[in-house]
């Protein structure tokens, strides 16, 4: 039989896991020797922030790659297949959400094997949750073009889109990226269309705010620069 396919949840920063895993998600990646982890580094860091009972050297941790190949997913699923349970770690937060874990988990149930899904921090839905936007509709779109003027393009898109649907269009960027985006969105989108920045999620440095365009103009620049941040938007 093949072992069980575990989605565990980790901190979204540095904060004690109690804070924001429930003992049972820890219990079990405590229980696990075998881990596939998006960067196995901070999956190392992780893990000794838990406790996990045996020395991290003992531990099978296996690096996902950012683009894995059919070969990769085979050879990273082995040892659930040799019986073995396995745990998937994102590089924060959720597994298998806006990261290349999810080829792992459709191909493991392609092979008809176990998926269990674990409680612990999404940033998407702690943002959506906290923005005041729209929860009954909504979309996540990653990361969005660098570059201009393919940027904006396609953020006048989304808007457009949000307005014409009322969905909240929720995306994300590389930290040092986010006031560029941030700029991008208050020259591209109307005064009226909403913004909301969920910066430092669970951590005790976190801030979510959500203005109006136009209220965003007005006010000082918010200190997002290098800091993990959320961002929705919903036109009217």
């Amino acid at each position: 039989m093949s072992g069980i396919l575990w989605l565990l949840p980790v901190a979204l920063g540095e904060t004690t896991w109690e804070l924001i895993l429930p003992a049972g998600t820890r219990e079990t990646a405590c229980r696990l020797t075998h881990f596939v982890a998006e960067n196995a580094k901070t999956a190392r860091a992780e893990l000794k922030r838990i406790g996990h009972p045996i020395p991290l050297r003992e531990l099978a941790i296996e690096q996902l790659p950012k683009s894995p190949t059919a070969a990769d997913i085979e050879t990273l699923l082995a040892p659930l297949l040799a019986g073995h349970d396995l745990g998937l770690v994102s590089e924060a937060g959720c597994p298998a959400v806006a990261d290349p874990g999810a080829l792992l988990v459709r191909r493991a149930h392609e092979l008809g094997c176990v998926v269990k899904p674990l409680v612990g921090p999404s940033s998407l839905l702690l943002a959506l949750m906290a923005s005041g936007l729209d929860g009954q509709r909504f979309a996540f779109h990653g990361y969005l073009p660098a570059r201009e003027p393919e940027r904006s393009r396609h953020i006048v898109e989304l808007e457009h889109e949000s307005s014409r649907q009322q969905q909240t269009q929720i995306f994300i960027e590389t930290p040092y990226r986010n006031p560029a985006l941030l700029n991008a969105l208050l020259l591209a989108c109307r005064p009226s269309t909403r913004i909301c920045l969920a910066t430092d999620l669970t951590m005790d440095t976190e801030k979510i705010s959500t203005r109006r365009v136009a209220q965003w103009k007005s006010e000082p620049s918010p200190d997002i620069d290098k800091h993990p941040t959320v961002f929705l938007l919903l036109a009217e």
